[in-house]
């Protein structure tokens, strides 16, 4: 900042005072303008989610196993815990689990759904993702390879580290681990002194108003975008984006602890301090081939922040994204960028799988939340 503004000073100098006032007035203004012309778009447009899920191999709580289908190796999809799982399912155009399922592989997708009110981080591994890995794993007839996005890239190091007989392969997209790196505006630290107050669960705007600083320019930049794109595909993608962002969960106060406390504000992952059931998460232990994905514009959980994983994890394989965190999975360039050389490392490397069984649990269809009067989060 100080450089660019060192090249204005000139021009700042020889500047009429008034003109140059008004001049500004009237730039805000039109960005102004044109950011809540793409709300009110966003807001009106007849774009809602309609696809059918799945039918869920294993249920617990709230959380389902959701089988796609498909004839190759098993691959157990984890999320965050934020927002909905059906990010990698979000519409007929961006369906990573439905074009995994189309080319080779049988994607399990854990939809937390809303997390109950007594769960912390420890639990959500033991009692719902080693349960859901063992229901994998009876399914696929052995191991099974885990791709987790996000907070779920993490969750997938301590579950991989925790049960290396049921893993076979192990995919990190965009996963946090080393949360020292990048924060510009402050945000992470002030997640990190963020200490929630007896048993309520941390609401989503709460959390929406933190990630929404990583980037404060953003919400104005990208709905004046929405509101210049010609009616098609890019602007249903756009909808179906916002929609799944503004269709989030409250934490709970034990996991919102776990992961403001010891993840954002000791950096315990990275620090060899963060203990499941009591027992160290240590990435050194796996012993699994590992793709580690790192988005070079990650603002949500920076380069550093992810690579990270990549040096902890003895062999992992690391593959540099020019992407954000949710380009990387929905954008224009996903498929080519990350789907298609992810579907190759896991169809090579992935468990082998025995002829799917097809449950007969009914399908439930999610549509996602009325849409808020104003953008809640943040995307890159």
């Amino acid at each position: 900042m100080r450089r660019r503004a060192a090249t204005l000073a000139p021009q700042l100098a020889a500047a009429d005072p008034d003109a140059l006032a008004l001049a500004l007035a009237a730039e805000a203004m039109r960005r102004h303008d044109a950011m809540l012309a793409g709300i009110d778009r966003y807001r009106a447009h007849p774009y809602r989610r309609a696809l059918d899920d799945p039918p869920a191999l294993w249920a617990a709580g709230a959380a389902r196993l959701l089988d796609y289908g498909g004839d190759g190796p098993a691959v157990l999809c984890l999320c965050s815990l934020i927002n909905r799982a059906y990010v990698l399912d979000l519409s007929a155009r961006r369906s990573l689990v439905r074009w995994l399922a189309a080319r080779g592989l049988r994607p399990l997708l854990l939809d937390w759904g809303d997390l109950e009110p007594g769960l912390d981080l420890g639990r959500c591994v033991t009692e719902r993702l080693e349960p859901a890995l063992a229901a994998a794993v009876a399914a696929n007839g052995g191991p099974v390879a885990l791709l987790g996005y996000c907070m779920g890239g993490t969750l997938a190091v301590a579950l991989a580290d925790r049960r290396p007989d049921a893993v076979g392969a192990l995919a990190l997209l965009a996963a946090p681990w080393d949360f020292a790196h990048g924060d510009p505006t402050g945000a992470v630290r002030a997640l990190a002194r963020f200490d929630p107050v007896g048993p309520a669960p941390v609401p989503l705007d709460l959390l929406q108003g933190y990630f929404a600083l990583l980037d404060p320019g953003l919400a104005q930049r990208k709905f004046a975008r929405f509101a210049a794109l010609a009616d098609g595909g890019e602007a249903e993608d756009f909808v179906a984006v916002e929609d799944w962002l503004n269709d989030g969960v409250a934490l709970p106060a034990g996991v919102a602890r776990d992961c403001l406390r010891d993840w954002y504000g000791d950096n315990a992952p990275c620090r060899g301090r963060w203990r499941v059931a009591g027992r160290l998460v240590d990435p050194a232990r796996i012993a699994v081939p590992t793709l580690v994905a790192v988005p070079g514009t990650d603002r949500i959980v920076p380069p550093g922040c992810a690579a990270a994983l990549a040096a902890a994890i003895p062999g992992a394989e690391r593959l540099d994204l020019d992407a954000g965190h949710i380009g990387m999975m929905l954008g224009p360039r996903a498929e080519a960028m990350l789907w298609r050389p992810l579907r190759d490392w896991l169809v090579s490397r992935a468990p082998g799988a025995m002829p799917p069984r097809r449950p007969a649990a009914p399908a439930r269809r999610r549509t996602g939340r009325s849409r808020p009067a104003a953008a809640g989060a943040a995307a890159d």
